[in-house]
């Protein structure tokens, strides 16, 4: 049945709509921590539908408040209607903010948070000028395309936007790597204020910019970084947006939302993914004065409908209900600290990086810093094997990443752990042999 599908898929869909393994698989149903394909075959899921699943599988609680608003008979309105769960999620939502006086607006996907946030900074500023960080993704939009540093997944050159990349998101492979991290700040910021002043005109829109970069591989930057970026950025009036997709709702374990590393409040968060622990919703709290600059009409005939902002809701209270927040940093620690020691041991392991769980694994050639993308790969089809799926990514997609749901427990991350040990052991031997 599953190959009947594979071709199916093949003749139906893009051919530039990526698939993993050798032989693709189908998720028929999960509980948990673990999903079950068509074949009867069950793993330990540690991508989450690439981190979307955040609270796990057949949770009652959140399908229980999905079956409530199904029952209603009312699936849709639009937002040229009151929907009570959506003001009551944006009130929520904007508690959680730690901005002085914010608004939300819904979207679909975070590639849509992403587009209103641009749309919102140019307008407000007056610019078409914006900053990104090299490395980066903000999704498949347009407008997000033309800010993502990240050429495997820029499919386009064009672009709404006059853009400059700047330093400082992906530490393993830039030049200041091997700075302290108070000084590798130091040069990302001269960098970031040199590029400002040669090739633009001064009045740039935003800077957006990923805490920790999702498709770029997890990449991490020293803790204060965004920080001392916003303090150039408010000598030339530059609004701060944080792309929060993959960081937000307490996955790094340290904080809420990952900005909050860094010590800054920026002007807009965009977020999607776990919020809605599968549904689709994403979107954008901003300060007011920027969340209502608009002067055009607007609306958004799905985001925010009832049943994603009714289930969102359900799920944003069982994650701070159940301090998954803190689950996330206890079991990403103990990932993290034994994915570094047997990094010492493995040479295929040139990186481990990531907070909470959001853990970026660099595979190379061994003694070189050269990636492997074979490496990766092969590591995915062994994991499969034994009843793990990971997740990949990174500039040349030879990053495993891991960003199980955070409700995982000690025994399952035990469990990963000896798989990932074992697989990119085995791997080694195999490739390098």
């Amino acid at each position: 049945m599953s190959e009947s599908l594979l071709a199916r898929h093949r003749a139906a869909m893009p051919s530039w709509l990526a698939l993993y393994y050798d032989e693709p698989i189908e998720i028929v149903s999960g509980r948990g921590r673990h999903v079950t394909d068509s074949a009867g075959n069950t793993y330990l899921d540690f991508f989450a539908g690439v981190l979307t699943n955040a609270i796990g599988y057949d949770i009652a609680e959140i399908s229980d408040a999905i079956r409530r608003q199904v029952d209603s008979g009312v699936l849709h309105t639009s937002t040229l209607y009151l929907i009570r769960k959506q003001v009551e999620l944006a009130e929520r939502i904007g508690e959680l903010s730690g901005m002085a006086n914010p608004k939300v607006f819904f979207t679909n996907s975070g590639t849509e948070a992403n587009e209103t946030a641009l749309m919102l900074a140019t307008q407000y500023r007056r610019s078409h000028q914006v900053l990104a960080l090299r490395n980066s993704y903000h999704g498949r939009g347009f407008g997000a395309l033309g800010v993502t540093g990240n050429r495997g997944w820029s499919a386009s050159a064009l672009s709404p936007f006059e853009v400059s990349y700047v330093q400082g998101g992906y530490r393993y492979r830039s030049p200041f790597r091997n700075l302290s991290d108070a000084d590798y700040i130091a040069a990302c910021v001269e960098d970031l204020r040199e590029v400002i002043e040669t090739t633009t005109s001064g009045d740039v829109a935003c800077m957006i910019a990923e805490p920790i970069q999702g498709v770029g591989g997890f990449a991490t930057p020293p803790d204060g970084l965004f920080g001392a970026f916003a303090e150039v950025l408010e000598e030339y009036g530059i609004l701060l947006i944080s792309d929060e997709v993959q960081t937000g709702w307490g996955r790094t374990g340290e904080h809420f939302w990952g900005i909050q590393a860094h010590g800054v409040t920026p002007a807009a968060m965009t977020f999607a993914k776990g919020l809605g622990n599968g549904l689709a919703i994403g979107g954008v709290v901003a300060e007011a004065e920027l969340m209502d600059c608009l002067t055009a009409n607007s609306i958004s005939t799905f985001g925010g409908n009832p049943i994603s902002t009714g289930g969102a809701a359900a799920a944003l209270e069982y994650l701070l209900d159940n301090d998954l927040q803190g689950n996330a940093a206890k079991l990403g620690g103990r990932l993290l600290d034994g994915l570094r020691a047997h990094a010492e041991r493995c040479g295929l392991i040139g990186d481990v990086r990531g907070k909470g769980l959001m853990i970026g694994v660099e595979l190379v050639e061994p003694g070189t810093r050269t990636p492997s993308a074979a490496a990766a790969g092969r590591v995915m089809e062994l994991a499969k094997e034994r009843g793990l799926l990971l997740g990949k990514g990174g500039l040349y997609g030879n990053v495993l990443r891991l960003a199980p749901p955070m409700t995982l427990t000690e025994d399952e991350a035990g469990q990963a752990l000896q798989i990932i040990t074992e697989t990119t052991s085995l791997a080694e031997q195999e490739l390098h042999r």
